[in-house]
């Protein structure tokens, strides 16, 4: 007797294809995942602060050269991860030679975002010092865009911050995870935190430039829109990329490029008015 109705050994491969965007997904998974096994390893050499070379000083009756043109770039690392996150990012800023790249740890154990960006404020103070230029690029990924953004917004940082550029940070608070609002911090990166409120305030006069690059399978970000920089008063551009994850942001060549690109723009979040707003990876 023939039997009736949906047979139910159907083959999964019939299935697949009604899931939208599912091959994508997948492929966007799998290199999340090999970038968290390849994280893992270089994590413990992270865990240490970088060391500071202070420049050798001339004598006091030398003539005093200007500083290189660019700013030097400062890396921010995400939540309980280290700057051994940037080693590939690094190495792109880098590779031409010229632009200064330091990073900065601050402790897993943190648990405030206002705390940890009065520690981002002196060691910027810190850094201007040292190389004698004025004011300084940041690249933040995830929270540590957040932490750079409340500096430069609420603890007047857009005197020393050109350029902010973040990588799927947060700015008006992802829903992700709720169970995880035991940590102190994630609950100052949910929507309608303090913090998150505090960023919604009027800013008319923020100097810093900011360019948000923002990933369409982000599984951090929710919603997706989250990492993007939608404030009336400040000069931003939003960059969205297709086919990476959320740990592929500050690994991938091509947002690495990105970054080297608007970072070599006199004014990044004005002048980038012009160029796409969009970045294709996969």
């Amino acid at each position: 007797m023939p039997v009736t109705g949906a047979h139910p050994f159907r083959p999964l491969s019939t299935l697949l294809p009604r899931i939208p965007g599912l091959p994508a997904l997948l492929k966007a998974t799998a290199l999340e995942l090999a970038i968290l096994a390849g994280h893992l390893l270089l994590y413990p050499s992270g865990i240490t602060q970088e060391r500071r070379t202070a420049p050798v000083q001339p004598p006091p009756d030398a003539p005093r050269l200007p500083p290189d043109g660019r700013p030097p770039v400062l890396l921010l690392h995400g939540f309980i991860d280290n700057r051994s996150v940037f080693v590939l990012l690094r190495r792109t800023l880098t590779k031409d030679g010229g632009r200064r790249v330091e990073s900065l740890n601050y402790s897993p154990l943190t648990c405030d975002i206002r705390a940890a960006a009065e520690l981002l404020g002196r060691h910027i103070e810190e850094l201007c010092e040292r190389t004698g230029h004025t004011r300084v690029d940041v690249v933040g990924h995830s929270l540590g865009g957040l932490i750079a953004r409340y500096y430069t917004q609420r603890l007047g940082g857009d005197v020393r911050v050109r350029t902010l550029v973040t990588l799927g940070t947060p700015h008006s608070g992802t829903r992700v995870v709720p169970l995880a609002d035991a940590h102190p911090i994630v609950r100052q990166m949910r929507p309608g935190s303090d913090v998150i409120e505090e960023l919604k305030e009027p800013a008319q006069d923020c100097r810093t430039q900011f360019v948000s690059f923002w990933s369409d399978l982000d599984q951090i970000m929710v919603p997706l829109e989250t990492a993007r920089v939608d404030h009336p008063d400040l000069i931003a551009q939003n960059v969205r990329v297709t086919g990476i994850g959320h740990l592929a942001l500050p690994v991938h060549p091509a947002v690495a490029n990105g970054i080297r690109q608007a970072l070599d723009l006199a004014n990044p979040g004005a002048d980038a008015k012009g160029t796409p707003n969009g970045l294709t990876v996969a």
